[in-house]
């Protein structure tokens, strides 16, 4: 799936650094009702949780692409164009559209003080309304109580990731509590499907949902006689949640056919979740693994992939950067083997963990880890032929870190 063209919105949208994270609903409430609730034009569904919400977003919308639906995907973040986030019956919202929606809210957005996912998310429900958009699937943002998606009124089918330790910072320090936060998505007479969860995130879900007069319904993950378009084990649990949400929008009248449902998970395309891709000829893999439960899955898939090859695990070699916000040394035990070997680098724009940091903090893998001073560096030394495992070396550590990645590789498989 090739990725649309940079859009520069600096003029338009305030830096996300600047203002930060303020999670509430009043403000874009009221900048909806000033704008004529374009929130209330088209239906949607709800997908939150820490990992997977995109893999079940973009299921979701190539089933309903496959069923003949007019929808809309809106997603964040994005990997290097802000046309990402915005996703209309399969194609890209356009640069110059995607500035005319955002320019039209934009003194909307300085009356009401909104953050720029609020407006954002306001510029899109605008644009959903005036392209006749029947149904939308909406990404949440941050947490699920207080995130912008959850404005729109009309969300009867939720659908809940993989819930894990990330945002401790503005979500809670406990499971529990992330986990009473995503659910805050509930809301009376809806039907929420999700995945196994850790103990502790079910019995949160199970409470909330019976408190919030929602229906929680949990799906097993997918048999491997399923084609799946996305690669990696845990797809077969966002693909089960995809699945299970377009069947029960087919009980709700929508037109959905088994056959749509199957195309549809087939067909699914979406960058940056372990994905093959090739610089300067050579084979690399690439995946956002962006939290510690992502890091124990990504380590895990890995392993399997060298089971089933008849290999063992063996050396790997990682290209890594890592927000500073985030659990690095938790991620780093998951994601190296004994005999891994890391270049450790910032992500342009972003505060880094480096690698004397983490060497600090993990002393049992100093040995391992290396800086580079950027990305092409890293790449440099990443795909050296020297000592080189049989295994394809992996980008991971952040959707940013791939986002800053794509201008360097050659066309991904496919794109």
């Amino acid at each position: 799936m090739r990725l649309p063209d940079p859009v520069e919105l600096s003029d338009l949208l305030e830096p996300f650094s600047q203002r930060g994270i303020d999670l509430a609903l009043g403000r874009l409430e009221a900048a909806l009702a000033e704008a004529g609730h374009p929130e209330r034009q088209f239906a949607a569904v709800q997908v939150a949780g820490s990992n997977g919400k995109g893999s079940i977003c973009t299921f979701l919308g190539a089933i309903l692409q496959a069923a003949g639906v007019r929808n809309a995907i809106y997603r964040s973040p994005h990997l290097v164009s802000w046309c990402e986030r915005l996703e209309l019956n399969g194609e890209w919202i356009t640069g110059p559209e995607l500035r005319r929606a955002v320019g039209r809210w934009r003194q909307l957005g300085e009356r009401h003080q909104l953050t720029p996912f609020e407006l954002l998310t306001g510029a899109a429900f605008s644009h959903c309304a005036d392209a006749a958009i029947e149904l939308a699937v909406l990404e949440v943002g941050l947490g699920g109580r207080l995130d912008a998606t959850s404005t729109h009124p009309d969300r009867q089918v939720l659908g809940i990731a993989s819930i894990g330790l990330d945002h401790c910072e503005h979500l809670g320090s406990s499971l529990a509590a992330i986990a009473a936060e995503k659910a805050g998505v509930f809301q009376p007479g809806a039907l929420a499907i999700s995945g196994p969860q850790q103990p502790e995130v079910a019995a949160v879900l199970a409470r909330e949902a019976q408190a919030r007069g929602t229906q929680l319904r949990w799906v097993e993950p997918l048999g491997s006689d399923q084609p799946l378009g996305l690669a990696g084990q845990w797809q077969r649990t966002n693909g089960a949640v995809a699945r299970a949400m377009a069947e029960a929008l087919r009980g709700q009248g929508w037109a959905i056919p088994a056959q749509a449902i199957d195309q549809g998970l087939a067909a699914a395309r979406w960058p940056g979740r372990l994905e093959r891709c090739r610089w300067r000829g050579q084979e690399l893999l690439i995946d956002g693994a962006h939290n510690p439960p992502a890091a124990v899955a990504l380590r895990q898939e890995l392993d399997q992939m060298a089971s089933n090859s008849k290999g063992a695990p063996g050396r790997r070699r990682w290209l890594l950067g890592i927000q500073r916000h985030k659990q690095a040394p938790e991620m780093l035990a998951s994601l190296l083997g004994p005999a891994d070997q890391a270049w450790i680098v910032a992500i342009p724009g972003h505060p880094s963990w480096g690698a004397a940091e983490l060497a600090a903090a993990m002393p049992a893998l100093a040995g391992q880890l290396s800086p580079v001073q950027s990305l092409a560096e890293g790449l440099a030394q990443l795909m050296a032929p020297e000592g080189r495992p049989l295994a394809p070396p992996l980008v991971a550590g952040s959707l940013y870190l791939l986002g800053a990645l794509q201008p360097l590789l050659d066309c991904p498989d496919g794109g």
